[in-house]
């Protein structure tokens, strides 16, 4: 069971009123995060798999780039 959570707006959303985005949960142990359209859908990610989730996005990011 997920402890009550607060929810902040990822910096990389955008902003104003559009409610497509990225949140973000942290608690003491764990990072989560869910997309707003469908925040029933939380994704707790192990640390190992947080940072391979992050190594890619900035793989891509750093290819997109050039």
């Amino acid at each position: 069971m997920t402890p009550d959570l607060h929810w902040q707006k990822s910096s990389f959303s955008g902003g104003g009123d559009d409610e497509d985005c990225l949140e973000i949960s942290a608690t003491p142990t764990t990072l989560h995060l869910r997309e707003s359209d469908t925040p029933a859908a939380i994704l707790s990610p192990t640390p190992t798999a947080l940072n391979a989730l992050l190594t890619a996005v900035k793989r891509v990011a750093a290819t997109s780039r050039t």
